[in-house]
């Protein structure tokens, strides 16, 4: 039987912060984003925040209704790297397959060492302790899913064992939000049909769970019954890009159709250009919205044949917002999303328009390289000569040591 780890550097960026500054652990404390770029949310606080009840991910001025008192500091992501990669270095003593799981997390697969799952954790949790002055905790399973789980049942600085004999007891009471993957949408979806928790997942039919949910349906049902298998990766193991997007919050909200039209010419071509220098391009686009009461929907759109050509991308990322938008309310921030990837020319397909996508094609390609040789604004679209969006820099998707793996079988 395997014996897997997940290790997760409890409330890392407070953590790092009240490292740097050790009067940080005397008050309620909490990291967040710049206010001034409209990034005002709770990234990490520490132990005095969260027990007056403050939350990852709320805004700011919510915190502060919760806790006046609240110290708010940025993010030092230099300070944060540097921690997160001596981490890497101890994991790697113990196991050569070692899978980060975002920039504070990963999974260790220690099945070879021949030794206790906890003691192996507890003897972690103590060089983490002594080494970085960060505490970690471990959760220690027979898979991925229930290692990750059991990590999250006891913060800070513990081991949380889920075995073959208990995990019924342990993680069928659990809500159904607790299990890997299940998000907000899944949430509701599954709590129309009086679904509550993991076990009630387990004991329903997989093609039941499929018809609500496609194919995800029957994998949360398979990490429900402990049937994950997916191996922890080797370290270094070059993680396969599943999509290419990026996303803008501009400093004022969207108010119009004009100002989504003009936000969506600054996100289509930077996505463009990423699938151009991974020499990717993709079937599927999607649009994610999210409005000025923080709720997000997405919507996308299956395209005819794969492209890389900016103005396909923004031409399907406008239907898709025109027709899913109607103004009811402000828009906080927009995203577009390509995936359904494949290496250009791959899939084979010609048309009666080739010449002209090669022609636009080449273009992308020459201002690719003239904005990297004379830099972005070297070359500007006639709709953001006075546009207020014409000079953002989207958001990037997470680089690949810190974008998420999805289990075998997801």
């Amino acid at each position: 039987m395997r014996t897997i780890l997940h290790s997760d550097l409890n409330n890392f960026y407070a953590s790092v912060a009240c490292l740097q500054n050790p009067s940080l652990r005397e008050v309620p404390m909490a990291v967040c984003g710049d206010p001034r770029e409209r990034h005002g949310i709770v990234l990490s606080k520490n132990e005095k925040a969260k027990a007056a009840g403050v939350k990852t991910a709320e805004a700011i001025w919510q915190a502060k209704e919760k806790c006046p008192d609240l110290i708010t500091v940025g993010v030092d992501f230099s300070a944060c790297l540097r921690l997160a990669a001596r981490a890497r270095e101890i994991y790697r003593e113990y196991s050569d397959r070692v899978e980060p799981f975002g920039l504070d997390e990963a999974w260790l697969d220690i099945s070879d060492l021949g030794v206790d799952g906890r003691a192996a954790a507890d003897e972690l949790r103590a060089r983490i302790r002594r080494e970085l002055g960060l505490t970690v905790s471990v959760g220690v399973s027979f898979n991925k899913v229930f290692a990750k789980l059991a990590s999250d049942l006891k913060k800070p600085d513990a081991t949380t064992c889920v075995t073959p004999e208990n995990f019924r007891d342990v993680v069928w009471p659990l809500p159904a939000d607790a299990l890997l993957y299940v998000g907000p949408a899944t949430r509701r979806k599954l709590l129309s049909r009086n679904i509550r928790t993991i076990g009630d997942i387990a004991a329903r039919q997989p093609q039941t769970l499929r018809a609500m949910l496609g194919k995800h349906g029957e994998t949360l049902w398979r990490y429900a019954n402990g049937l994950e298998s997916a191996p922890v990766a080797p370290w270094g193991a070059v993680t396969e890009i599943k999509s290419i997007g990026n996303s803008i919050t501009p400093a004022r909200d969207l108010v119009s159709d004009a100002d989504a039209r003009e936000l969506l010419a600054v996100l289509c071509p930077c996505v463009a250009e990423r699938l151009l220098r991974h020499g990717l391009e993709g079937r599927v686009v999607t649009v994610s919205i999210r409005d000025d009461a923080l709720k997000t929907i997405s919507v996308q759109q299956t395209l005819p044949a794969p492209t890389a050509l900016s103005g396909e991308i923004e031409g399907a990322a406008r239907r898709l917002f025109f027709q899913h938008w109607n103004w009811t309310r402000r828009v906080r921030s927009l995203g577009v999303c390509v995936s359904g990837l494949s290496m250009q020319g791959a899939s084979g397909q010609l048309s009666m328009w080739e010449d002209a996508r090669d022609r636009a094609l080449a273009l992308d390609r020459t201002l690719l390289a003239l904005r990297r040789r004379y830099g972005r604004e070297c070359v500007r679209r006639a709709l953001l000569l006075n546009s207020d969006f014409g000079r953002l820099r989207p958001h990037e998707d997470l680089p690949a040591f810190v974008r998420s793996h999805s289990p075998q079988g997801a």
